[in-house]
């Protein structure tokens, strides 16, 4: 598994003083579920065998929720177990000496406590640090504590990520922002707490809106990554181009947008739409595309078959990548945004583009011509769509089939992210929201699979707001996590 700095943000550490209630397996699983990012087995005591035994286990279980499985420094048993990697401390084996034995996509975390120690687990090609204890932990009592000011110069002499680590849960993980990290690394505060699932949701939100604070809220530079929506405008602000550009602000990277047309409509509904001529949607694609090249494209609503020709045309010539197309064809309201013959020019111009497509139950069984009621049916409907376009597709579940769980299909790969069912009926914009995410994370240089996991992350936070806006459907809290007054 190739490592991503994103892995850090929440990194479980397991302790079997917490065992009492439940075995290892399950408090890893609750934690899994509660949204954890990765998870490193530390046993000091058990014997080899039954180690390795449970090393097995637990690989697995990682394994289906598709997150990056540890072995706390003895790396005989990573290898035997096949986890992701090792996590070595200060008096343990060397970084490169683990590296010469494991290879180079082998996940090797190193402990460092001064820059001097980071700096030089860099060199020896660590993929990461732990740094702490931060605070006073019941797993370390005697540990030196690291200050938010040692963090942050240890942060700053590598290029390689630093997790914080020691005593940290949600009351005080707050008071090291700002230090620079790619995330927090929890033990008592996951494993010993009373309920592990909604324990690891509170973390979660915190470690978030620390990592938000260090990265995505720096000044946007020259280098910033670029993205361009292509959908039509919604007067009222909740999804497509508005939008699309709000997500885009709120996830590091400099919106543009090509406008396909003009919609009247407001969260109870869409009254008119007025679409804009292909040549002058020919004209503002030039004009974007000839200047500030972009790093990702998201495709919204294009109401026409003779605009989807223009798109695929100028998308084609200018050999733009990283392509999301969200196939609006019904909006949340169950309001019609595609006409019926656009369809059939949908599926021959656009979808062979696309790096991913995200239907819903409705869009994709229109795309597979399948019936959509079961999890199973939409592993087949994926399936389906992808041999058919040669792109990844992100089935979304919805309540016809699961409360939040999504389903990416990538050229045979198949990948369930569980998402978290959060009760609010305010709704409008979901799916622009989550294609622009996407296309945003993609031009940061995330992963696909990574790009959805975040951008799902997103979407948690902006629904758990709880803005309330509108007679009907209301749109979600884009700039959730913008500070006010920054």
């Amino acid at each position: 598994m190739k490592f991503e700095k994103n892995r850090l943000l929440l990194y479980g550490v397991t302790d079997r003083a917490w065992t009492g209630r439940q075995t290892l397996y399950d408090q890893v699983e609750a934690a899994l579920q509660g949204g954890v990012t990765m998870v490193q087995l530390r046993e000091k005591d058990l014997d080899e065998t039954r180690f390795l035994e449970e090393a097995i286990e637990l690989k697995k279980l990682c394994a289906k929720y598709r997150v990056p499985f540890i072995i706390n420094d003895n790396l005989d048993i990573a290898l035997q177990c096949d986890a992701d990697g090792i996590h070595v401390g200060l008096e343990d084996m060397s970084v490169k000496e683990i590296r010469k034995r494991a290879g180079e996509e082998f996940i090797i975390g190193a402990t460092a406590k001064t820059v001097e120690q980071a700096k030089k687990a860099e060199a020896e090609g660590a993929d990461y640090l732990g740094v702490g204890a931060v605070f006073p932990s019941p797993t370390k009592t005697n540990a030196k504590r690291i200050t938010k000011t040692e963090l942050s110069e240890i942060c700053a002499s590598v290029q390689i990520p630093a997790v914080a680590i020691g005593g940290i849960n949600k009351d005080n993980a707050s008071e090291i922002a700002g230090g620079g990290m790619a995330g927090i690394a929890v033990v008592s505060g996951i494993f010993g707490a009373e309920n592990i699932t909604e324990a690891t949701k509170e973390l979660r939100k915190v470690a978030e809106e620390i990592v938000e604070q260090d990265v995505t809220k720096s000044p946007m530079t020259s280098k910033s990554p670029k993205v361009l929506t292509i959908a039509g405008s919604d007067c009222s602000g909740g999804a497509g181009i508005q939008a699309d550009l709000k997500t885009m602000l709120a996830n590091g990277v400099y919106g543009m947008s090509v406008i396909t047309a003009l919609t009247a409509q407001n969260t109870m509904g869409v009254s008119a739409i007025s679409e804009v001529t292909p040549t002058f949607l020919r004209q503002q694609l030039k004009a974007v595309l000839e200047d500030i090249f972009p790093d990702a494209v998201k495709i919204g609503m294009v109401p026409s078959a003779a605009l989807m020709d223009v798109v695929a045309e100028e998308l084609t010539r200018y050999n733009v990548a990283n392509i999301v197309l969200d196939p609006v064809m019904i909006a949340t309201s169950g309001s019609r945004l595609m006409d019926e013959k656009a369809v059939k020019t949908l599926k021959e111009t656009l979808l062979p583009l696309a790096t991913l497509v995200t239907p819903n139950i409705p869009e994709a069984e229109v795309l597979s011509g399948m019936n959509i009621q079961s999890e199973e049916d939409m592993v087949a409907a994926a399936k389906t769509i992808s041999d058919a376009y040669e792109c990844a597709v992100l089935c979304k579940g919805g309540h016809r089939v699961n409360d939040a769980n999504d389903l990416l299909y990538d050229h045979g790969e198949m990948i369930w992210f569980y998402g978290a069912r959060i009760e609010n009926p305010n709704t409008h914009g979901t799916g622009c929201t989550l294609s622009s995410a996407i296309a945003s994370n993609l031009a940061n240089g995330l992963s696909l699979e990574m790009a959805v996991q975040d951008a799902k992350s997103y979407i948690e936070g902006a629904l758990a707001a709880m803005l309330d806006l509108g007679n009907g459907s209301g749109p979600l809290d884009h700039g959730y996590a913008i500070q006010k007054g920054k």
